[in-house]
């Protein structure tokens, strides 16, 4: 085997199309500062707020960011989404109809879904009856023509985060790229696993705008990788992914950690109330621990509960169809009068 991924060059696993790109490079690329007057992109002169195209580069947010997160600003990829990042990450890693992707079941879906759009392969290796990450299957599956490993925690709908120790096997012995997810990080008191970039030039940690920091709405995710990986990502990337008005709010709010923090904290406090108030349901058969902000609950009649509810206008997720959740729902945790609505409507059943 080749040598760890602390140590591996990334390009041997770039597509060599994507290594011999030449990329589309604006004049605002090309320069570094504050320009007075804009000349080059042909856009409208005259002010309405959005005349002028985004930084394509989002560097303010960046160095912003990489102060909150302790990382470097190169270290970093904003797009549109999270999921921007996931469909550049098999786009830059893996051939059409060659090579393949690894994720873990039940997961997130999108995993799956951009793989498909790529005309990738798809491997599935199940979690573990306690929804952890199975180190040994997962690498007993990996095929030479695996190049990505997809890696959820906490996990997407079982709510758990994965055993670090696992992952870190994953991250020493696969030959190729590992891509953690951590959108839901922040509802935990685990450290993230942008602390181990320096060591991996294999690793990609998602986080996201859309869950702790409540900018769903505006589609901003994060990728954190090795500055190698990053310049991949954006010499493939739209031009200017990331609007004016999203990298400004961007700014804004991460000058309000404490704000995001003190929501965090009773989303967190809400979710063990919520928690509590459904084990005392009858309908209730388990609620899975959980380091997100949502619940896992497995239910009589899972799908009948779902429907019951959106007829109320309360929409929850049904998941009994989903590997390893036969019925189960998960049930994002609101407000404390949404969850008390919810509960009563429950009670009601």
């Amino acid at each position: 085997m080749d040598t760890k991924g602390k140590t591996s060059d990334v390009s041997k696993w770039v597509r060599k199309n994507i290594l011999n790109l030449k990329p589309y490079s604006s004049a605002r690329d090309e320069f570094k500062g504050e320009a007075e007057i804009f000349l080059d992109a042909n856009e409208n002169p005259y002010p309405t707020a959005f005349n002028r195209y985004p930084d394509p580069l989002q560097w303010k947010v960046k160095e912003t960011l990489a102060l909150v997160k302790k990382v470097k600003p190169e270290q970093i990829f904003l797009g549109n989404g999270s999921d921007e990042a996931i469909d550049l990450i098999i786009r830059a890693f893996c051939e059409p109809y060659k090579n393949a992707i690894l994720i873990t079941d039940p997961t997130y879906g999108m995993y799956a879904v951009s793989a498909d759009v790529n005309a990738v392969p798809v491997i599935k290796v199940e979690l573990t009856k306690e929804f952890d990450v199975d180190a040994e299957g997962i690498l007993s599956a990996v095929t030479p023509e695996c190049k990505v490993i997809f890696l959820c925690s906490p996990n997407n709908p079982t709510g758990n985060l994965l055993n670090a120790a696992s992952i870190m096997r994953i991250l020493d012995e696969f030959e190729g790229i590992v891509v953690i997810d951590e959108a839901y990080i922040d509802f935990t008191q685990s450290a993230s696993f942008t602390e181990h970039l320096a060591a991996y030039n294999n690793l990609v940690v998602l986080q996201t705008f859309s869950k702790a920091w409540g900018l769903a709405g505006l589609r901003l995710g994060i990728a954190f990788a090795s500055a190698q990986i990053i310049t991949i990502l954006n010499k493939i990337k739209y031009p200017y992914n990331v609007n004016v008005q999203t990298q400004q709010i961007a700014l804004n709010v991460l000058q309000e950690v404490d704000k995001k923090d003190k929501a965090v904290a009773e989303i967190v406090e809400e979710r063990e109330k919520l928690k509590n108030e459904l084990l005392t349901l009858p309908i209730t058969i388990e609620v899975y621990p959980s380091d997100a902000n949502f619940l896992l609950v497995k239910m009589k009649d899972a799908h009948a509960v779902y429907r019951y509810l959106m007829d109320r206008k309360i929409i929850i997720r049904d998941r009994s169809r989903v590997t390893l959740c036969k019925d189960c729902v998960r049930i994002t945790i609101g407000t404390p009068a949404e969850n008390k609505n919810l509960i009563e409507a429950l009670r009601a059943l």
